[in-house]
C-alpha cells in the first residue's frame, strides 16, 4: 500500500495510519518533492512529476502492484497514476480528494497560498491551512495532534509549497477517468471537510463503477489522522471484503 500526502505535509502525515494498517499491508510513504526530508524540485511540479516519482520508489523498492491511497493533492496524483499504470494497481483509497479541476476560486486561493509564502515565509500559511485540517473542537481539544500537523507543514520548503500550490490549481480533470477505474475503490472523507466537502466524494462514488463511500462524522479534511481510529477500520474492512489481503 503506498499512501500519498497532501498540502503541505509530508509521509510523516500517515504516522497514525501506517503503525496499524502495516499488521497487515507492507506500507509505503514518501515524501513528495520539496516536502519532508525530500528536495525541492528544480523545475516546475505537477501531478505528472509527482507521479512519476511515486512509480520509481516502487520500482526502487520491487513493487510491481499496490494499493494506491492518496489524501487531498494526493488523489489527483493516484488519477495520474491509474492513467499512466492501470495494471499496477489492486486498489484505490481516496481520502478527502476530489476528481474535479479547480475552480477559478480555488485556484485563485492556491495561488494566493503561493504567493503568501514566497512574500512572508512558509510559517506565514500555517494558521489558515490548520482551520481546514482539523475541526475546532480537535484543535481545542488535542493540542498535540495540532501542532503535529503544524510541525510537518512548517518543515515543507519555499519550493515545495510553490510546486505543491501550483499543481493543485493547474491540476488537470479527472472526471473523465473515474469510469475508466476497474479496481475496489475506497472513498473516505470528513463530514466536515470544508476543503473538498462530501459532495466531491459523492461525485466520485457515483462515477466509479466498485466504489464504496465512508463519511467519517465530526472530522474535518486530515479525517484519517483525526479519526485515525475510524479511517484504519475503514480500511481493513474494505480489504477484507475485497480480497485486497
Amino acid at each position: 500500500m503506498l499512501l500519498i500526502h497532501g498540502f503541505p505535509l509530508s509521509g510523516e502525515y500517515f504516522k497514525n495510519n501506517a503503525s496499524v494498517l502495516s499488521r497487515t499491508f507492507r506500507v509505503i510513504t514518501l515524501d513528495l518533492r520539496g516536502f519532508g526530508q525530500s528536495a525541492a524540485p528544480e523545475a516546475q511540479a505537477s501531478v505528472q512529476m509527482y507521479a512519476q516519482d511515486a512509480l520509481a520508489v516502487l520500482d526502487r523498492l520491487d513493487v510491481q502492484k499496490a494499493i494506491f491511497g492518496g489524501m487531498s493533492m494526493g488523489g489527483p496524483v493516484v488519477f495520474e497514476l491509474y492513467r499512466r499504470a492501470p495494471e499496477r494497481f489492486m486498489g484505490m483509497v481516496l481520502i478527502a480528494t476530489t476528481a474535479n479541476p479547480a475552480s477559478i476560486t480555488e485556484q485563485h486561493l492556491w495561488t494566493g497560498i503561493g504567493a503568501q509564502a514566497q512574500a512572508n515565509g512558509v510559517p506565514s500559511i500555517v494558521p489558515e491551512l490548520i482551520k481546514d485540517m482539523l475541526t475546532g473542537k480537535t484543535r481545542t481539544q488535542r493540542p498535540q495532534l495540532k501542532a503535529f500537523l503544524e510541525g510537518l507543514m512548517k518543515q515543507s520548503s519555499l519550493n515545495g509549497v510553490l510546486g505543491g500550490s501550483s499543481t493543485l490549481a493547474t491540476r488537470p480533470d479527472s472526471l473523465p477517468t473515474l469510469k475508466t477505474i476497474r479496481v475496489p475503490t475506497l472513498i473516505v472523507v470528513g463530514a466536515e471537510d470544508t476543503v473538498y466537502p462530501p459532495a466531491f466524494s459523492q461525485k466520485m462514488d457515483q462515477n466509479i463503477p466498485n466504489a464504496q463511500l465512508v463519511v467519517v462524522p465530526g472530522a474535518a479534511h486530515a479525517v484519517n489522522i483525526e479519526n485515525a481510529a475510524a479511517f484504519n477500520a475503514a480500511v481493513l474492512q474494505w480489504a477484507r471484503r475485497n480480497a485486497l489481503h
